[in-house]
């Protein structure tokens, strides 16, 4: 094609879940076959690189200074669920399964890409904590050996000073889970964080 044009497929394809062909359909669906959405598309992305920031408390999306998740006197103050990213919020949210309030990391300890504490968004979680309100903490974060190290950062650095429960969200087969195709981590993790069953 052009070399603009194929700047474009090229930055398009560093998006998450967009290989090559994904990328050259956008850049032609924008360019050739729908024109006239180019404008929108482009005011929306500019509008949101101004608008659109972070929760000064919890880390969230936010267009205000706090969030509307953290602004909702509805939801449990001394509730906190941890997550590494926003994603993982909005998963949450979805299941409509947590009433309490959240804290995003932006990522998870990771020495080998030079992720360390201060990279994290831990230092407004310990202010949250040292307030007072919170008597429970949730850690939502993966079952790899980085999500691990952060939750143990988390409880040995920030929560061991302060009078709360820690828990951590059950790991397993997912609905419809098939044994056989399980790996060891996961069945591990199902056999670890298994409950009374309740016919």
């Amino acid at each position: 094609m052009t070399p603009t044009f194929d700047h474009l497929v090229k930055q398009l394809k560093k998006l998450p879940g967009l290989g090559f062909r994904s990328a050259e359909r956008i850049a032609l669906n924008v360019l050739v076959e729908k024109p006239e959405n180019l404008t929108n598309l482009v005011e929306a992305l500019e509008s949101a690189r101004l608008q659109v920031k972070r929760c000064s408390q919890c880390g969230n999306l936010s267009e205000e200074e706090i969030c509307d998740i953290c602004s909702d006197e509805r939801r449990d103050v001394g509730l906190i669920c941890v997550v590494e990213q926003v994603p993982d919020l909005v998963a949450i949210e979805s299941s409509g399964s947590f009433k309490g309030q959240y804290h995003v990391l932006h990522g998870k300890l990771s020495p080998i890409k030079g992720v360390g504490p201060s990279e994290l968004n831990l230092e407004s979680l310990e202010k949250r904590i040292s307030q007072g309100q919170c008597f429970e903490i949730v850690l939502a974060l993966g079952n790899d050996i980085e999500g691990e190290a952060t939750c143990h950062y988390i409880v040995d650095t920030i929560v061991d000073e302060h009078p709360l429960k820690v828990t951590r969200i059950g790991f397993g087969l997912p609905s419809g889970g098939n044994i056989l195709y399980a790996d060891q981590i996961t069945l591990k993790s199902a056999m670890d964080g298994r409950r009374s069953y309740e016919s």
